[in-house]
């Protein structure tokens, strides 16, 4: 019963399985070596784009802080959700590897930005010129934070005010796979075709150990994305052992496969949650991610039977009234069973 993260789930085995047979032998440093190419390869096919520049990093917080930094200048700002993950979870990593621009926190329900929320924020910044800082990109978190997906058509429809100031458009992907499966989209329909111009494409959160992909669309950064990768620390040496994780990742759609079975154990639970008497979801349930808000007692007996969740916000109590409801966040992964879920909505009835 263990629904604190997604990147508390262990690595599918096929990933162990390619580390295993890329450690064979003598390869090429830095992002030489053939299954790097493979992977990029493959990334380049399934986005439907052939010039894309492809580039591996550890973790989403480089994947995004990098991204936006050949975005944006010093004295630009990036558009983003109030609640997004570069605003809440990244520690000012965007801000530090621009050099110094900020972030511009636009509103919106469900950590989703409306397009008249976003238009309004643009016009407001740089609005004294000299005095101000600039308008720089907008960045799309898709799942978002509140576990809500963005249609094509929303992303689009961002997009199209982010075209009408020329701004750049990136989008965070942590959880891509999930919001593919959600909408049934391509993943070049949920990118490029929609307007966006780099993607975090995530792996970790979905049955990978550690590797995300950035997406340069429109290949003119990628030098520069060579360059600060490479200052920032993130250029890993032994590279294939990045590669080869986001290669099988790739592999007869099993990046698809994992995210749909965390997507339908989070519908799972969270139509069990609002079957319970006094239960109901604080967000709709669109990915892997179900906040909902349920009786204390119930959080009391899940907690006593071992799972493991976050209260959210976190500076709930377990201790009171028992009837008194508290909000929580739980999330499924490729790992998670119908028993996990089952028997946490038992402890919670």
């Amino acid at each position: 019963m263990f629904f604190a993260s997604d990147n508390s789930s262990p690595a599918h085995p096929k990933v162990f399985e390619a580390l295993a047979k890329a450690n064979e032998g003598y390869a090429s440093g830095y992002g030489a070596d053939d299954v790097t190419k493979s992977a990029a390869q493959k990334i380049r096919d399934l986005f439907e784009a052939p010039e894309a520049a492809v580039y591996f990093v550890p973790t989403g917080s480089s994947a995004n802080a990098l991204a936006l930094s050949i975005m944006v200048e010093p004295w630009q700002t990036v558009f983003c959700h109030q609640n997004a993950h570069i605003e809440e979870d990244e520690c000012g990593a965007p801000e530090f590897y621009i050099g110094g621009g900020k972030l511009a926190l636009v509103e919106g329900e469900h950590a989703k930005m409306s397009p008249d929320a976003l238009r309004k924020s643009i016009e407001f910044t740089g609005r004294a010129g000299v005095h101000n800082m600039q308008r720089g990109a907008v960045s799309i978190t898709n799942v978002t934070e509140n576990g809500t997906v963005y249609s094509v058509a929303e992303v689009t429809a961002l997009t199209a005010v982010a075209r009408d100031y020329n701004l750049p458009v990136h989008m965070d992907g942590a959880r891509f796979a999930n919001a593919i499966v959600s909408t049934g989209a391509t993943p070049a329909e949920m990118t490029w075709r929609a307007g966006v111009d780099i993607l975090s494409f995530g792996g970790t959160k979905n049955g990978l150990m550690g590797v995300e992909a950035v997406v340069i669309f429109n290949p003119e950064k990628a030098w520069e994305f060579e360059l600060r990768r490479k200052r920032g620390g993130h250029l890993f040496s032994k590279h294939r052992y990045l590669s080869a994780q986001m290669d099988v990742y790739l592999d007869d759609n099993l990046w698809l496969d994992l995210a749909t079975n965390a997507n339908a154990m989070a519908a799972k639970l969270s139509e069990g949650i609002q079957q319970i008497e006094g239960a109901s979801l604080l967000h709709p349930t669109d990915a892997n991610c179900v906040f909902a808000r349920f009786p204390r007692s119930g959080h009391q007996a899940a907690h006593k039977a071992g799972a493991m969740y976050y209260l959210w916000p976190f500076n709930q109590s377990l201790e009171g009234a028992p009837e008194e409801a508290l909000a929580a966040r739980l999330v499924c992964s490729w790992s998670t069973t119908d028993e996990n879920v089952e028997t946490f909505l038992a402890h919670l009835r």
